[in-house]
């Protein structure tokens, strides 16, 4: 399907951080959008406010009369997550219109112009918002399709002038190859998703078809000791191609030096914390770099982002207490993000709340989940979000609280949450997960402005 033959799109799955994107980018081009979900959300809300007409009815009597029958310029997006039983998608099915992935029409959109795909089992969303924002800050300009609100500009999605576009390649479900890029990165290739690629090796086969669809003189990115080929590797370390040097922390920041083959920065400072981001942020400056930007433009740029929404977000910083929310939901991603929260506050006690996501990654990785929460000073776990599965029997919170080794650990509700915060007034709290744990956030916010 032709991108400049589609005058009206319904997404089925709106509410999606990628799903939402691409809403907002047909909005924009004067597409007649429309979406289901089956939750109010502030985004669904956010989008309504937009002009986007949003139902959260799962039935073909909610469609609107212009997506009762099928029209050779209506395009259906679904997400992978909407159950196979949905009443709505069902309807699209059977009246034979033409049904695409979100990554399938990444990959329409990206075609014919000059992508920049950013692919990692983590990181990918916090690398692809910066190289998005230091080709905006920096006047070069872009186009970007990014898995979370960046805070400089409130948005998922952000429209250029220009030829080049920026996408967050996800491998769920293998959706980033539908993407042909001309510059690529892998940031990670941890196991997961293991409900979809059974074992590490199958995920790590995906990658490596991702990294061969690059395009001819493309070039990949790739962070050092990952087992893919010819690619320019990036590390905060002394061996990679592109690397960060001399990381320190300078009050609340994490500053270093850039160098690779041509090029040399020094004093880059950086408002998100930790070695990984320090690693985000060095992928993303050899791209500027290799886009013939300013060595001193990116330098500001990277000095001025401001983070992405859900991604080491501070929610409360005053004396008395710091509140932080972070997505992380993979034992690599809690680890690189505990070990953030230690090197900027190492005297204070550190309480942790984390809502698992998904039956099947509990299951997986239970061991490794429970080494890392083993290392906070108290643990409030909450119910496993289920998202897209059945529960597992015996695969529940308590299961992996048995696990965790520390003392001061308990499964408990949301409503148990608050009247603990609102109690103890704990000096230094984190809120982690891909759930609906990011209902807590606001109520959170007003306890501790209280207390």
């Amino acid at each position: 399907m032709e991108l400049g033959k589609i005058n009206r799109v319904y997404f089925v799955g709106v509410g999606g951080i990628g799903m939402s994107a691409l809403a907002r980018y047909f909005a924009k081009r004067g597409v007649a959008v429309c979406g289901y979900d089956k939750t109010r959300t502030k985004l669904t809300e956010t989008l309504e406010q937009e002009g986007i007409l949003v139902s959260y009815l799962d039935e073909a009597s909610a469609l609107p009369c212009a997506f009762l029958d099928n029209h050779d310029d209506t395009l259906v997006v679904y997400t992978p997550a909407i159950p196979k039983d949905s009443k709505v998608l069902n309807h699209f099915k059977d009246k034979g219109f033409t049904l695409k992935k979100r990554s399938e029409v990444l990959g329409i959109i990206s075609k014919g112009m000059f992508c920049i795909a950013v692919a990692g089992t983590h990181g990918k969303t916090t690398t692809s918002s910066i190289v998005a924002h230091l080709l905006k800050d920096t006047g070069y300009d872009c186009t970007a399709f990014l898995g979370g609100i960046t805070s400089n500009y409130n948005s998922n999605v952000l429209f250029g002038k220009n030829n080049v576009v920026v996408v967050e390649a996800d491998e769920y479900d293998r959706s980033f190859l539908t993407l042909h890029p001309d510059v690529a990165v892998v940031t990670s290739m941890d196991a997961d998703h293991l409900d979809i690629y059974g074992d590490k090796s199958h995920l790590e086969e995906s990658f490596r078809l991702f990294a061969s669809q690059l395009k001819e003189r493309g070039t990949l990115y790739v962070h050092e000791g990952l087992p893919l080929e010819h690619y320019i590797s990036y590390a905060a370390s002394n061996t990679a191609r592109a690397r960060a040097e001399n990381l320190r922390v300078e009050g609340s920041k994490f500053v270093f030096d850039y160098a690779d083959r041509d090029h040399r920065i020094n004093n880059i400072s950086l408002m998100l914390p930790g070695k990984h981001n320090v690693e985000n942020a060095t992928v993303a400056i050899a791209i500027a770099l290799q886009l013939g930007i300013d060595a001193e433009k990116v330098k500001e740029a990277v000095g001025n982002f401001k983070g992405v929404k859900r991604r080491f977000e501070y929610i409360v910083n005053n004396e008395k207490q710091i509140y932080i929310d972070d997505y992380a939901h993979h034992p690599e991603e809690l680890k690189a993000c505990f070990n953030a929260v230690r090197q900027l506050y190492p005297d204070k006690k550190l309480t942790v709340i984390f809502q698992p996501h998904l039956f099947s990654r509990t299951r997986d990785f239970a061991d490794e989940f429970a080494k890392v929460l083993s290392t906070a000073d108290e643990l409030l776990l909450l119910d496993i979000y289920p998202a897209r599965e059945l529960p597992i029997a015996g695969i529940n919170s308590a299961f992996l609280l048995d696990k965790v080794t520390s003392a001061n650990k308990r499964v408990c509700g949301k409503d148990f949450v608050l009247q603990y915060v609102k109690d103890a007034e704990p000096e230094l709290i984190l809120t982690v997960g891909a759930g609906d744990i990011d209902t807590l956030i606001e109520p959170l916010k007003n306890i501790l402005n209280h207390a």
